[in-house]
């Protein structure tokens, strides 16, 4: 293929007649980005990926923009445009601190209302207004509110996965890798022997199986998670032996009993990083395997494929415009962000710990109960 010295022109008329295309400006900008993606994106697709790649980085700096991926990205944004990566505790944290005016959040949305929450002086975008989440979904504000007239004088910790009127009505939040942690402090600092934890049931069960606290639980799950069975372990384990599984919590019980390891996005990345299993599987959504696979060349990952649909809303082309046009603003109102930012200070304020380690036996929690 021959390439011809010419500028990138990043114009939206350009760009609406299809003609953002591979040239010798492009292969420049982007030839060092491939070296690390090559044994995951094909040379034929990444002629396609990297004209908006290479736009994408001009204007964010252009923008005053900083993007925030998360580990269910695709190897293209994770590895060639994200300024910041990890899991929903990190990117909360990288909210905070980050000095551009601008944050396109590349995950879902409330992910992007989180950002908000934590920085309401700054625009926040998200690139695909149809990148939802099944378990935010599961529950509103309202819900939250009959629960607490059900069960007065509990506190609720709710998981990051939720909406900002969620947020709103909860005394504090908690990641799937800080879970435990969480619900041992507040039943201590209430001087309680049982937590609301919303909405994720199976991140409940699993903490409720560690800790001798109660939990009432909310019906939610992710749509992801929830689709893998313990059977789906034996079929993995038989047909790859010697295989290390590696679990995130959101998956049923009987999943993380039949698994070696259990834990956040994170935890599992380090798990890989640390450990560095000649063989190994992640019980997760599927993108994370090829961006763990990057930073572990040695490493076999076998790749059992559940994809997020919500997640896969963003694109390279749904960034490049939301950063060109400045589109898909989240705007909450003033005493929602209020509310909602006290119940995620009060997780983000406590000591930084390991992450939590869902590995459990085959105990089955006796303390739990699910709002019916």
């Amino acid at each position: 293929m021959k390439f011809e010295t010419c500028e990138i022109d990043t114009s939206k008329s350009k760009i609406d007649a299809g003609l953002l295309l591979m040239d010798a400006g492009v292969k420049a900008e982007t030839d060092a980005l491939y070296e690390a993606v090559k044994h995951i994106i094909p040379y034929d697709e990444w002629v396609a990926h990297a004209p908006y790649i290479a736009a994408i980085n001009r204007m964010k700096h252009e923008k005053d923009a900083v993007i925030l991926a998360h580990n269910y990205m695709t190897a293209d944004i994770f590895n060639c445009i994200a300024d910041f990566r990890g899991d929903s505790l990190a990117l909360a944290r990288e909210a905070q601190k980050v000095p551009q005016q601008v944050i396109v959040q590349c995950g879902v949305n409330f992910m992007a209302e989180t950002s908000k929450i934590l920085c309401p002086e700054k625009t926040v975008l998200i690139p695909s207004l149809e990148a939802g989440c099944s378990l935010a979904a599961s529950i509103t504000g309202a819900d939250v509110a009959l629960i607490k007239q059900k069960y007065p004088g509990l506190p609720v910790v709710t998981y990051v996965n939720t909406t900002a009127d969620v947020k709103a009505e909860s005394d504090i939040c908690c990641t799937s890798s800080n879970a435990m942690q969480v619900v041992e402090h507040i039943a201590k600092e209430w001087g309680v022997k049982s937590v609301i934890m919303i909405p994720d049931e199976y991140l409940a069960r699993n903490v409720a199986a560690q800790t001798n606290i109660k939990i009432i639980a909310w019906k939610g799950a992710c749509e992801v998670h929830e689709r893998f069975e313990s059977k789906d372990i034996d079929e993995i384990r038989e047909a790859y032996p010697g295989v290390v599984v590696l679990a995130h919590p959101e998956c049923p019980n009987d999943v993380v009993r039949a698994s070696d390891f259990t834990g956040s996005t994170g935890a599992m990345i380090d798990y890989v990083k640390n450990k560095k299993p000649k063989k190994v599987v992640l019980i997760t959504e599927c993108s994370m395997s090829d961006n763990v696979a990057i930073q572990n060349p040695d490493v076999e990952f076998i790749r059992p494929c559940n994809l997020c649909p919500h997640m896969k809303q963003i694109s390279l082309k749904a960034i490049y415009e939301c950063l060109r046009d400045l589109k898909h603003e989240i705007v909450l109102p003033p005493e929602m962000i209020k509310k909602a930012r006290k119940s995620v200070d009060a997780m983000l304020n406590l000591p930084k710990m390991p992450a939590n380690i869902y590995k459990v036996s085959n105990k089955i929690p006796a303390d739990f109960e699910l709002v019916s």
